[in-house]
């Protein structure tokens, strides 16, 4: 009864933190990190625990599965330097830096445990910037770099964090063996994710009822990652794949009934899980600070504290880096370009305008390559600003076997990056963007009117020349929905608004209705979930 109790006073504290953190400002997760740092200090408090092989399993594969059900493949291809310079180099090169540090400070620490705190701490969560991001309206493109490097940067550390930790327990490391494994496994992955992917999306859409399907969601999330588990594979690229995959044939088969409870459900799962880390992982602290010195707490603290620097100015120093070269890069190309386009013109009249095509053939051709080779000087100190760690590596610091060495000392510095970078960098983000304010072509506003007008337009040609008055009805309900498109950015019009009043008007006839007597409870929710539908056709059409 007591973990029962504990759990609802959790998540009433959760919901109040994040309703208190919407009216400050402040992005939630900045606030749950706090509310775990407090845990962490406050005498008994209740001891809840997990079993270390079960938690990345339970926290990581639906958050990224959600995660990567959203992503844009389309995107992620066109910004693909970018973010795999994210995705490969900086992960990389963090986890060395702090493997380094770490042993400087800790000599003991075997140097496998070293590199495991490294890929523990290097992976950036998108869920936090994002959350901040969002709320200010900045350039797609940093979005979806951010987004596409949290996506894809848990894979990266969470494989090396595999190898580390299993060097650790077979008391050895093999570069020679350890690098063909390496893509066996990931190539494995990928094979695993699409084909379950292909196959599962077919079976779940024979399930028609909202909480049956909703369960076989869970349930097939849960499985795969399982299933890649039990095969030696990683779990976290089977998840990326599978969730791509579903995203591109679900819609398809799935209806709106079905759509609109399953996202409201996971939104809520997601929020739940990430409250539920911040808040296991600082009861875990608790423990093992009542365990040490105030001279050992001092020691950890200050070599938590180290860590947390080294993860900063790691990221702020490679995306600098990968700056320059970018800048270098597209400077000798344009000035290649430049040369080639002199020597063209100088060969004879007749061939000048052959050059000119030729040149005009080459810049297109540019044009449709990857996207965002290089990023503006601002966007790039966004970008390195945007470093936030949060649950993947809460929840693998956690993950590590008991006798790990030095697990108390990895899971203190694991807290510590995730809270303080949340704090540093979470909280100064807003202010950072409304400094350099970063221009916005408002890529997803444009493509959603060119899509909802073609949409529409399908939409009316397949009325027809319908000649009842039921066809005529809905041939003006387009229409009107059409000139909506044409005649306002926001998407919002004096009709909707109509609507929307009317709508409020038939809710207090109805429950009226039932008040006295007159409609009984069976026939209020049959018109309460008719007008429900009918509201989010009235919503306000914007796009965020």
């Amino acid at each position: 009864m007591i973990f029962f109790e504990s759990i609802l006073a959790i998540m009433l504290g959760a919901v109040l933190l994040s309703a208190g953190a919407r009216r400050i400002g402040v992005p939630y997760p900045v606030v749950l990190a706090v509310a775990g740092t407090a845990l962490a200090l406050v005498p008994n408090a209740p001891a809840i625990a997990l079993d270390p092989e079960l938690v990345l399993a339970l926290f990581v594969a639906p958050i990224l599965l959600d995660a990567a059900f959203d992503t844009s493949p389309r995107d992620l291809r066109r910004n693909w330097l970018p973010v795999g310079s994210l995705v490969v180099i900086a992960v990389g090169v963090t986890t060395v830096a702090v493997a380094v540090v770490a042993r400087w400070l800790v000599p003991d620490l075997p140097w496998a445990a070293a590199v495991a705190l490294g890929a523990i701490v290097a992976p950036p969560d998108a869920v936090a910037a994002t959350a901040v991001l969002r709320r200010l309206r900045p350039p797609h493109r940093l979005v979806v770099i951010l987004e596409g490097e949290s996506l894809l940067n848990d894979a990266t550390a969470l494989l090396i964090y595999r190898l580390a930790v299993g060097a650790v327990v077979v008391g050895g490391f093999s570069p020679a063996s350890a690098l063909p494994t390496f893509g066996l496994v990931v190539i494995g992955s990928i094979g695993l994710g699409a084909i379950l992917g292909w196959a599962l999306v077919r079976f779940l859409a024979a399930f028609k009822d909202p909480p049956s399907a909703i369960i076989l969601q869970f349930i097939t999330t849960f499985g795969v990652w399982i299933l890649a588990e039990e095969l030696h594979l990683s779990g976290i690229i089977t998840i990326v794949v599978y969730a791509m995959v579903l995203a591109r044939s679900a819609p398809a088969r799935t209806s709106a009934r079905l759509r609109i409870p399953s996202y409201a459900v996971w939104e809520t799962t997601v929020f739940v899980l990430q409250t539920l880390a911040f808040v296991l992982i600082g009861l875990q602290l608790r423990p093992i600070l009542a365990t040490l010195s105030p001279r050992e707490i001092g020691a950890y603290v200050v070599i938590a504290l180290v860590v947390l620097a080294t993860v900063i100015i790691v990221r702020l120093s490679w995306v600098m880096t990968y700056q320059a070269i970018a800048k270098v890069t597209r400077r000798a190309k344009e000035s290649a370009k430049t040369e080639g386009a002199k020597t063209e013109s100088a060969k004879a009249e007749g061939a000048k305008s052959d050059g000119a095509k030729n040149g005009r053939a080459k810049t297109d051709g540019a044009k449709d390559g990857p996207r965002l080779a290089s990023t503006a000087g601002s966007d790039g100190l966004i970008i390195a600003w945007c470093g936030m760690r949060g649950i993947v590596t809460l929840a693998a610091a956690y993950a590590l076997p008991g006798g790990f060495p030095q697990r108390d000392l990895i899971l203190l510095c694991a807290f510590t990056v995730v809270v303080g970078t949340l704090l540093i960098q979470g909280l100064t983000l807003p202010l950072l963007l409304r400094r350099l304010s970063p221009r916005d072509d408002r890529p997803v506003e444009r493509e959603f009117r060119m899509a909802r007008k073609l949409a529409l337009k399908a939409a009316i040609a397949t009325i027809g020349d319908a000649p009842s008055e039921a066809a005529e009805a809905v041939r003006r309900e387009y229409d009107d929905m059409l000139a909506q498109t044409r005649d306002s950015d926001e998407f919002d019009t004096t009709q909707n608004q109509l609507r929307r009043d009317a709508l409020a008007a038939a809710r207090d006839k109805a429950l009226e209705l039932r008040s006295d007597g007159t409609i009984g409870d069976d026939a209020f929710h049959r018109l309460e979930e008719e007008l429900d539908w009918l509201e989010l056709g009235a919503a306000p059409r914007t796009v965020e």
